[in-house]
């Protein structure tokens, strides 16, 4: 494992972080024996930065992760856990849900406490009702010992809240499609200008830069490198180039996944690709933003939704049509997904149930206009032939 420095406080973080927004499931909750197996398998192999947050799971990640860090766990890593700013109503709600976590975790400081998913408008209101007070109390109590956010705003507005606070650290999106998305690459470096650690979230966009089969067009591309790499490679070497990156998070909920990360990490040191190299990713960028249809990384913050759409499947299988065709095949996938494993009848997750109340917008971190994507997720996976080929799969899965 590779470690750099979080620069204010000179803590050596590993290099990958284990991000605990997507645990193993199973019978519709988290795998908690094989989650807890997952996390202590990672802190054994060198990663010491956890990453969770108020939401995730239900709730139940921050849960899971503190009984994941007993047993002498605890002393191994930093943690990182999430102030819910979207829920904040007052400053006394900000005390409350730092004790409802510290309590959830089992632990009694928090080592890396981040106001989450800013953008412009939420810093507004958190600001308005006493963040920064809240901060400088949960420091000096010794609640948290480190301050950082969360971004998934405007790159203007990234930079206001940076100069806003004496912060620590802070987290981004970040990946090889999206340099000039939220923060982005300006971002990074501005962060990094002033002091600011960084830890960088969705390095594989929600899963898409790491199948193992990539379109055609992108694997034509990956095909001239001198040296042979895997789609996560690539894309986890490529965030990992970056001097400024403290810590990548990395969603993982396979154990052959997380062997993978923890070998790339124990190798991909800063300015280690060369100028060919970079040029393929580069490439590699242009073709997926030729192909795909819509920025969705599957976080999942835009649900529930009060109709009952599974908004990040429809997008994820929408996605996936346009960037691997086999249109047939996909339409088949899409009405046993979503009509038989998500439910039949009225539990059904189809995007033809949006009814356009735009609740999902306002909670989108990606700005994506949802109801209008969903039309077209209806125009191209259920039009002509859907109900029987809805009726088809329901029959084959009912025997």
């Amino acid at each position: 494992m590779l470690y750099r420095t979080m620069p204010q406080n000179g803590d050596q973080l590993s290099a990958l972080g284990f991000g605990c927004m997507r645990l193993p499931m199973k019978d519709g909750a988290i795998d908690r024996k094989r989650a807890i197996a997952q996390i202590r398998q990672a802190v054994d192999q060198g990663v010491n930065y956890v990453d969770t947050a108020w939401p995730y799971h239900g709730g139940d990640s921050e849960v899971l992760l503190g009984e994941a860090l007993r047993d002498g766990y605890r002393d191994k890593v930093k943690v990182a856990t999430k102030l819910p700013s979207w829920m904040i109503r007052s400053r006394a709600d900000m005390d409350r849900y730092l004790d409802a976590q510290l309590k959830r975790l089992g632990i009694s400081c928090i080592d890396y406490y981040l106001v989450h998913a800013l953008d412009g408008d939420l810093w507004d209101a958190v600001a308005k009702h006493g963040v920064t007070e809240f901060l400088d109390a949960a420091k000096a109590d010794g609640r948290i010992v480190n301050a950082g956010f969360s971004f998934h705003g405007l790159a203007p507005d990234f930079k206001r809240i940076v100069d806003a606070y004496p912060w620590i650290f802070c987290q981004i999106q970040y990946n090889y499609l999206d340099e000039t998305f939220q923060a982005g690459t300006e971002g990074l470096q501005y962060a990094a200008a002033k002091g600011l650690g960084v830890v960088v979230m969705e390095p594989l966009r929600g899963g898409n830069l790491g199948r193992p089969t990539p379109p055609p067009a992108v694997a034509d591309i990956w095909a001239h490198a001198a040296t042979p790499r895997t789609p996560v490679e690539w894309a986890l070497r490529w965030v990992w180039n970056h001097p400024e990156v403290t810590v990548v998070l990395s969603g993982m909920n396979e154990e052959a996944h997380i062997e993978e990360n923890l070998a790339i990490a124990s190798q991909a040191a800063a300015g280690s690709l060369t100028a060919q190299e970079l040029a393929l990713v580069e490439g590699a960028a242009g073709k997926y933003h030729e192909l795909m249809k819509v920025g969705c990384t599957g976080c999942g913050y835009c649900m529930p939704c009060p109709a009952g759409v599974e908004i990040p499947k429809c997008f994820d299988l929408y996605n996936q049509l346009h960037l691997f065709g086999n249109e047939a095949g996909m339409k088949y996938f899409y009405a046993a997904s979503l009509g038989v494993v998500q439910g039949e009848g009225e539990g059904a997750g189809f995007a033809s149930r949006c009814v356009a109340c735009g609740a999902c917008l306002e909670k989108c971190p990606q700005g994506i206009q949802i109801p209008e994507v969903l039309e077209r997720v209806v125009a191209d996976l259920e039009g002509e032939g859907f109900d029987e080929r809805l009726a088809g799969v329901r029959a084959m899965f009912s025997k």
